[in-house]
């Protein structure tokens, strides 16, 4: 029974620690998508500096991927603050554009239909 629940608890926490990567990657691959003049137009750090610090949560969250919850914190942190400031910050700027070119969404005022 109890060995039972430790396998439980370590596969919840391998899977968290795989959604952890699995965002923090995300953050890596989307902040190389935007040019450098977009980050001081909405006054962020450099581009540089975000790569850097979201290489390095990557880098810590693939060592740490079945420890999330310990060193593999900072990690998710550092993504987290990338979603919740930057991005939005970035994408306020530069908006996202189809393949045609131009903005994404549909026919309507609030986006697609």
């Amino acid at each position: 029974m109890v060995d039972t629940l430790w396998q439980a608890q370590g596969l919840i926490l391998l899977a968290l620690g795989v959604a952890a990567l699995a965002m923090e990657l995300f953050c890596l691959v989307d902040a190389l998508r935007y040019p450098e003049q977009a980050y001081a137009a909405a006054g962020k750090l450099t581009k540089t500096w975000w790569l850097v610090i979201l290489g390095v949560a990557t880098a810590v969250g693939f060592v740490t991927v079945s420890a999330v919850l310990g060193f593999g914190i900072l990690g998710v942190v550092a993504a987290g603050v990338y979603l919740a400031d930057v991005r939005p910050a970035l994408r306020a700027i530069s908006p996202r554009t189809n393949r045609r070119g131009g903005k994404a969404g549909g026919c309507g005022p609030y986006g697609s239909w």
